[in-house]
């Protein structure tokens, strides 16, 4: 891992593969942990350079108040735009999970000289807030339980790994697979302050984030091959939410994964890469 500067902001990053192999850009969701090992080796396997990144107020990146970020999220897809033109190799394939996603889509409508192709995970086409009426919200009983439960001691890896594990079985993700990506997470989070641990752990510096303007109504504009997975038991972004993204894109294609939640589970990670490639 090491950090790249794009925009005048320090971006953390992770490199798999050949350098010379045609460029697979993974955006964060906040962090590139989001991006499962698995998936980021097999697609390296299939002849890819695989770099996945943290989004800003995450990981090894620039830093600052993640509860009150002082850029937009027109910057952090410009953000993917200007890694592309850094790390070489464009125009890159895009990908975006959860958060992530978000970035990606207005990445591929404001930038779409930069890339090649986009595949979205577990996202929807609208900023985080209230939902269009046609889409479906966050699962209400999920949500109660989620939020219900206090805020572990950020300074306590084991105590902030067992959290992550709790939420992960409420949302339907592996439980055991969670508390390790969070304890990486955690050691990858500079410092103790609350504030910043939520970013990390828990992707809420977007709820402070500008989202003008909306980016749905355009979305039939992108000329990209596209791939849109989404899990079924997704209770965070209902696959309601995936359907529409693939109905708004022209010629997208739509996997649902039947066992998956809101992460990418590694049993997953073989057919996720192959859709991936098959793109181009």
């Amino acid at each position: 891992m090491t950090t790249v500067n794009a925009q005048g902001t320090a971006l953390g990053i992770e490199s798999f593969g050949d350098d010379d192999a045609p460029l697979v850009l993974l955006a964060g969701g906040t962090t590139m942990l989001s991006w499962p090992d698995a998936l980021c080796e097999r697609l390296a396997a299939g002849g890819r350079r695989v770099v996945r990144y943290d989004l800003r107020d995450s990981g090894e990146s620039t830093t600052i108040d993640p509860q009150a970020p002082a850029y937009t999220l027109r910057d952090l897809a410009a953000d993917a735009a200007a890694l592309v033109g850094v790390l070489g190799g464009g125009p890159a394939h895009l990908a975006g999970i959860g958060v992530g996603g978000m970035v990606a889509q207005v990445a591929a409508l404001d930038h779409p000289d930069a890339f090649s192709a986009l595949t979205l995970v577990g996202t929807r086409a609208v900023a985080p807030g209230p939902v269009d009426d046609d889409l479906p919200d966050h699962d209400g009983a999920a949500m109660g339980r989620l939020f219900a439960r206090p805020l572990p001691d950020w300074a306590d890896r084991e105590a902030v790994a067992e959290f992550a594990a709790a939420g992960a079985e409420i949302l339907g993700d592996d439980p055991a697979t969670a508390r390790t990506l969070a304890a990486r997470i955690w050691d990858r989070t500079p410092g103790t302050a609350p504030p910043v641990h939520l970013a990390n752990e828990l992707g809420t510096v977007f709820a402070g984030l500008d989202c003008a303007p909306r980016w749905r109504e355009r979305l039939a504009t992108i000329g990209l091959p596209t791939l849109v997975v989404h899990g079924r038991r997704n209770r965070f972004f209902p696959v309601g939410n995936g359907e529409a993204v693939a109905r708004a894109i022209p010629g997208a294609r739509l996997l649902v994964l039947e066992a998956a939640a809101t992460a990418i589970p590694d049993a997953a990670a073989a057919e996720v890469a192959e859709a991936m490639l098959a793109l181009g």
